[in-house]
């Protein structure tokens, strides 16, 4: 395992981070694993030197926090890196306070996190999206109080235009209140749109960047006419997340899903490999999310960071993009 500093945190991740939507409740989303298949991976990500783990309050209506939170005791805490966020409802019914970014909600939720984790303190906590109906100040200084008391040690956020993030990080300069440290943000081969703006914007601002959809939500894991026929592809095709499926195949995209099999035939690497490896060489990311539901999946991803992708090999990956809808702000 390799590791990186989180932006200009001085706390060191693995450069893979496991992200944990998959653990929790089938009864949530058919393909999600239930806790007894859920800690086998888990365990594996620690044997090989993974120490970065995301989850969300929202994922499997709380269950990912519990399964992740039990799955991890017996380790020691100090060399795990928990991050967890906040914005969505947890329930499928929720009542008005459950969603958002108010104080009230922040401050409920965290400490509903912090009890299915089973942890007095989570290490990155993070605004899931950006709430228009409370003004960026009030969550600021709710974050802010949850790190004064020890609640959370840094805090983060995920997609959003790149002038509300800038307007973020002004309002804690002028009111002296915690910064956001990392941006987990929509970024893969087949949609580069976060390029234009955000990525530099966090590269000047010493900014993580953890990457959420790093295999394009399996499109980049196989060719693309076998996609729609895995249990993920047909969820996403019947259901609000088809428009991305469009999203990732336009302009270029099924081109570079040809490409990415391509080399990694030359390379004898899997295309999962391949689009993990072309992610890894990007000098703003620290740490690409991956989402798996085996063991074999995770030691695949984990020995992408052996693949050395030449200059000319990136060129080529990256020729035939063009731009797309901005996807991933809902």
């Amino acid at each position: 395992m390799e590791y990186t500093t989180l932006g200009d945190t001085g706390m060191e991740v693995s450069r893979i981070c496991l992200g944990c939507m998959s653990f929790g409740s089938s009864d949530w989303r058919d393909w999600v694993l239930d806790e007894e298949e859920s800690f086998p991976i888990i365990e594996r990500a620690i044997d090989l030197g993974i120490n970065f783990f995301d989850t969300a309050n929202m994922y499997s209506e709380g269950e990912s926090e519990r399964v992740l939170g039990t799955a991890l005791e017996g380790y020691d805490r100090d060399e795990l890196v928990v991050a967890t966020k906040v914005y969505n409802p947890v329930s499928s019914d929720p009542h008005p306070n459950e969603t958002g970014l108010s104080r009230k909600t922040v401050d409920q939720e965290l400490r509903n996190s912090l009890g299915r984790l089973g942890m007095e303190t989570v290490d990155l906590y993070q605004t899931h999206r950006w709430d228009y109906g409370t003004p960026i100040e009030e969550t600021l200084r709710a974050l802010n109080d949850a790190v004064r008391r020890n609640d959370v040690r840094y805090i983060g956020t995920s997609s959003q235009w790149a002038h509300q993030f800038a307007s973020a990080l002004h309002a804690s300069d002028r009111l002296g209140l915690e910064r956001f440290v990392s941006m987990q943000n929509h970024y893969n081969l087949v949609y580069r749109e976060e390029e234009r703006e955000m990525i530099p914007l966090c590269n000047r601002e010493g900014i993580g960047v953890i990457p959420w959809s790093p295999l394009a939500r399996g499109y980049l894991t196989r060719p693309h006419e076998q996609f729609i026929e895995t249990t993920r592809g047909k969820y996403m095709d019947n259901t609000r997340f088809a428009d991305r499926i469009d999203t990732y195949r336009a302009n270029g995209g099924d081109t570079i899903n040809e490409r990415v099999e391509e080399i990694a035939t030359r390379k004898d690497a899997t295309m999962a490999q391949i689009s993990l490896a072309w992610l890894l060489h990007q000098d703003a990311v620290d740490a690409p999310i991956i989402g798996t539901t085996s063991v074999e999946h995770l030691e695949e991803a984990v020995a992408a960071l052996e693949i050395d992708l030449s200059d000319s090999d990136i060129e080529y990956l990256e020729e035939p993009y063009g731009p797309v809808g901005i996807d991933g702000h809902e």
